[in-house]
């Protein structure tokens, strides 16, 4: 099936690659080996543009070669919300002090935008199937909504990684399994490293290479 493929940037980053060897993951591929027999005819990749901190300030430059790498895939789109960082008072465990002073980062806009291009192109009929790579439960009513009011089938791809260092224990999202009309939990450390862009890539810009202190998967 035509198939168009909706991706919660922040949501399979924090849920599979963060502080790993495997951020520079190809998500289209790491799809099209989950679900082989839809045909991926488009892509929307939902997030926000990060901003530097005093302990990683180049997180900002490695994002940018990373949204490189994305637009190299054919028929992908990248879809901006807000990225916000504030200092805000924080309670630690054991006194003195009582409070300590964080940074506090938030991603605003990814699921709502997420949700209004799923829905609209699916009135727009821009697609027979639609795929989400998401554990986020506030997709479940769009979901819902694309399979029965519009009659097409939506797949979810949760992004859980199930294996390799400092994996978290799987949890089951009842909600998107529900609203889903095929779904996947979770993915493995191996399906993660089959689906790697390569180390070097070329653009219409020339040639750019993988973020050196992302290491090898």
């Amino acid at each position: 099936m035509k198939t168009m493929l909706y991706i919660d940037g922040f949501n399979l980053y924090y849920s599979a690659v963060k502080d790993t060897p495997l951020r520079w993951l190809n998500p289209v591929a790491l799809v099209t080996r989950a679900f082989p027999r839809n045909t991926i005819i488009g892509t929307k990749y939902f997030t926000a543009r990060v901003r530097a901190l005093p302990h990683n300030a180049g997180q900002p430059q490695r994002q940018m070669v990373f949204w490189r790498a994305l637009k190299t895939l054919p028929n992908l789109s990248i879809i901006e919300g807000d990225f916000r960082t504030r200092k805000v008072r924080a309670a630690v465990v054991s006194p003195p002090p009582n409070t300590i002073e964080v940074y506090k980062t938030d991603e605003k806009g990814s699921d709502v935008n997420l949700a209004a291009h799923l829905l609209m192109d699916g009135f727009r009929n821009h697609y027979e199937c639609a795929i989400v790579m998401s554990g986020d439960s506030d997709l479940v009513t769009p979901i819902r909504m694309v399979r029965e009011e519009l009659k097409k089938p939506v797949g979810v791809l949760n992004p859980q990684r199930l294996s390799g260092p400092n994996c978290r224990p799987a949890r089951k999202n009842a909600g998107l399994q529900q609203a889903a009309s095929f779904y996947q939990n979770g993915v493995t450390w191996a399906q993660l490293v089959a689906a790697q862009f390569p180390a070097t890539l070329t653009d219409a810009n020339g040639t750019f290479h993988k973020p050196p202190s992302w290491g090898a998967p």
